[in-house]
C-alpha cells in the first residue's frame, strides 16, 4: 500500500545502515584471527628459540625422539605450542557455538518481533483504511454543509432584499398615511368651519325671528290698546298684520312675522337679505 510505504522506507534504511556497518565485519574478523594466529606463532617461535638456545647451551642433549622420554626441549616447546593452539581453537569454537546460539536466539526474537510488527502494521493499515474512509465521509459532510451554508446565505440575501423592499414600501405607506391624515384634518376643519358658519346663520335667523315676533306682539298690543289709530299707524298695522290663518301658521312655523307679505330676500324696512344657503358638507368636504 502506498500509505504504508513509510514503514518499508524505514526498514530499508535500517537494512542499509546494518549493511553499511557490517560491510567490513568479515575483514575485521579475519584481521582479528590473523592477529591471534600471529600472536600464537610468535609465542611458539619464542618457545622454539628458547629451546634452541637451551640445546646450544647443552650440546650433550639429543634431539632424537625417544619414546617415554620428554627430554627434547624443541619437541616439548612444539607440543606446548600445539596444545595452546588447540586450546585457542577450542575456545574459538566454543565462542562460535555461543555466538551461533546467541544469533539463533536473536533470530527467533527478531522473527517474533517481526511477526508482532507485521501484525501491528496490519492493524495500523486497517486503522489507516478506516481513518481514510472516515475522512472521506467527513469531507462529504463538509461539502454538504458548505452547500447548505451557501444556500442559506443566498436565502438570507433574498430575505434581506425583501426586507429592504418591504421597508421602502412601509415608508411610502407611512408617508401616504401622513398625507391622508393631514388632508383629513384639513377636511374636518373645513367641515367644522362650515357647520360653525351654518350654526351662526341659524342663530342669526333665530335672533331675527325673535326680534320680529317681539315687534309683532308690540304692534298687536298697540292695536288692542288704541282703537282710533292714525292713518300712518294704521298703515303700519296693516303692514305688520297677519291677514290669513295660513300666514299665521307660516309665521309660527319658523319664518316668523318677518316674512309676512313681503318678498323673499327683503326685511321689514325694505333692505335686502341674502338667502340662507345651507352648506351641506360631509366630513370629507
Amino acid at each position: 500500500m502506498a500509505e504504508a510505504s513509510w514503514q518499508e522506507v524505514l526498514r530499508q534504511r535500517l537494512i542499509e545502515r546494518n549493511n553499511r556497518d557490517s560491510a567490513f565485519a568479515p575483514i575485521i574478523e579475519q584481521y582479528r584471527r590473523l592477529a591471534q594466529q600471529t600472536k600464537l606463532l610468535k609465542e611458539r617461535n619464542a618457545s622454539l628459540l628458547k629451546a634452541v638456545g637451551s640445546v646450544r647451551s647443552n650440546p650433550n642433549s639429543s634431539t632424537v625422539f625417544v619414546p617415554g622420554t620428554d627430554d627434547n626441549p624443541v619437541r616439548a616447546a612444539y607440543v606446548t605450542s600445539l596444545e595452546q593452539q588447540i586450546s585457542t581453537l577450542r575456545d574459538e569454537l566454543a565462542t562460535v557455538y555461543k555466538t551461533q546460539g546467541q544469533n539463533a536466539q536473536r533470530l527467533l526474537a527478531m522473527t517474533e518481533t517481526l511477526r508482532e510488527k507485521e501484525e501491528l502494521a496490519r492493524g495500523e493499515s486497517e486503522n489507516f483504511r478506516k481513518t481514510r474512509e472516515d475522512l472521506a465521509v467527513l469531507r462529504r459532510k463538509v461539502d454538504q454543509h458548505n452547500e447548505l451554508m451557501s444556500e442559506k446565505d443566498r436565502t438570507a440575501q433574498i430575505l434581506h432584499d425583501e426586507i429592504n423592499t418591504l421597508q421602502l414600501e412601509l415608508g411610502q405607506i407611512e408617508e401616504r398615511n401622513g398625507i391622508l391624515t393631514r388632508d383629513n384634518a384639513k377636511l374636518l376643519q373645513r367641515w367644522l368651519d362650515a357647520k360653525q358658519a351654518e350654526a351662526n346663520k341659524m342663530n342669526e335667523a333665530n335672533d331675527f325671528y325673535e326680534d320680529m315676533h317681539s315687534r309683532h306682539q308690540a304692534v298687536l298690543s298697540w292695536r288692542d290698546g288704541n282703537p282710533a289709530a292714525s292713518p300712518s299707524s294704521a298703515g303700519q298695522e296693516d303692514f305688520a298684520e297677519v291677514r290669513s290663518p295660513s300666514r299665521s301658521s307660516t309665521s309660527v312655523s319658523g319664518n316668523g312675522p318677518a316674512n309676512g307679505n313681503r318678498k323673499p330676500g327683503q326685511t321689514r324696512d325694505g333692505t335686502k337679505v341674502l338667502p340662507d344657503r345651507t352648506t351641506n358638507l360631509s366630513p370629507n368636504g
